[in-house]
């Protein structure tokens, strides 16, 4: 039985295909195929890593589902009593973010 082949695994042939063959042509082709690529990465490593259990974790610990819930009860002020814990999983939030975007940022710490 065949399997079809995954979102992130699709992504990821049309990026290599860009990185290594559309960015062979050079000139301003080529600088675009290397920006799309490295934009599909990203959606690969976000299809992939999706939202972490840390991340989940702490806006459950907050008493919301989702980001959104959270920036919403944030502009209304119902967490101004709640500083630190409401930093420390904004922390956590950018920490996985960049997880994805740029995959080693965090390492140098």
């Amino acid at each position: 039985m065949t399997r079809r082949p995954t979102a992130a695994e699709l992504v990821a042939a049309v990026a290599d295909f860009l990185d290594n063959d559309v960015r062979a042509v050079g000139g301003q082709v080529g600088f675009h195929s290397r920006v799309a690529a490295n934009v599909l990465r990203i959606v690969e490593r976000e299809l992939l890593g999706a939202t972490s259990e840390s991340v989940r974790a702490a806006l459950e610990e907050l008493g919301f589902a989702d980001e959104m819930s959270l920036a919403q009860a944030i502009r209304d002020g119902r967490l101004d009593d709640r500083g630190d814990e409401v930093t420390e999983c904004l922390r956590l939030m950018v920490r996985h973010r960049l997880s994805i975007d740029h995959p080693g940022y965090d390492d140098s710490r």
